[in-house]
């Protein structure tokens, strides 16, 4: 099967409900545990809006948005997600940490929100644009329920760009990932299609790229890990066509430039 058959709808809803039970601890153990800092960097690069709302697309069980609301950045997360066992448990999760009057988990798909115009101060998505059908429409549909001057960060798989790490992050990836998962979460497949998925991946200047394309004013990155995974932070222009973020309108995120990373076309 090609990883575009594998990426049908019905298929990758399926698959994600299969692993749902194990999800959280594949999550972790298969990351050694990275995944928690990723996701607070990622929730740092959003603004804080106390009174705002922001929508976790790609939500699954819930954890960046928690981290979002652990973190000031929002008054309220709606936590979206196309799979209903993901959503279950991330309901349970709100409970237990008593946000379920902050964080919303809502069933819909990523292509067709059902949401308004310019209804949220800011998108995340963390490992969740590699799923869907059309990736493009997705970034088209992010940038249409944000407000003019919000903020879209993209968390995603990378790989990195030393030989020697490469190398062996390739053999992990498609040698030692895929039995692991089939291990725990006792299924063979979901696992193997996320390894082809990371390595068919866009690099990061090729996906901002892509971001901008969907009509986003601008985009810039920086990654972690290496070069395992990458954060992405973009705006979307005011009613002038101007950047106006509530943080200073630079191309990358300032931690970007620092740590030497570049936006597409510079």
């Amino acid at each position: 099967m090609t990883t575009a058959e594998s990426r049908d709808p019905s298929r990758v809803r399926a698959m994600f409900g299969a692993i749902a039970g194990r999800y959280d601890l594949l999550n972790h153990l298969l990351s050694a545990n990275l995944d928690r800092s990723w996701r607070r960097r990622a929730v740092a690069e959003l603004p804080a809006v106390e009174a705002g709302t922001v929508l976790d697309l790609c939500g699954g069980t819930g954890d960046l948005s928690l981290e979002i609301v652990r973190g000031g950045r929002a008054g309220r997360v709606v936590c979206c997600d196309f799979s209903a066992p993901m959503l279950v448990r991330a309901a349970a999760k709100f409970a237990r940490r008593g946000v379920a009057d902050r964080c919303a988990p809502v069933e819909a798909d990523g292509l067709r929100l059902p949401f308004a115009d310019g209804a949220f101060d800011a998108v995340t998505v963390a490992f969740g644009v590699r799923n869907l059908a059309d990736m493009d429409a997705g970034f088209r549909e992010m940038l249409r329920v944000l407000r003019p001057g919000g903020t879209l960060v993209v968390l995603e798989f990378s790989t990195p760009h030393a030989p020697f790490l490469a190398g062996l992050y390739r053999f992990y990836l498609h040698r030692v990932l895929p039995r692991i998962g089939a291990a725990v979460s006792r299924r063979t497949g979901p696992y193997g299609y996320l390894a082809r998925t990371i390595a068919e991946f866009p690099d990061p200047p090729s996906l901002a790229a892509r971001i901008r394309a969907a009509g986003f004013a601008a985009c810039g990155w920086l990654t972690r890990s290496g070069g395992i995974v990458a954060i992405h932070r973009a705006f979307k222009g005011g009613a002038d066509g101007r950047v106006t973020p509530r943080r200073a309108g630079a191309e990358a995120p300032p931690s970007a430039r620092a740590a030497g990373s570049r936006p597409p076309g510079r």
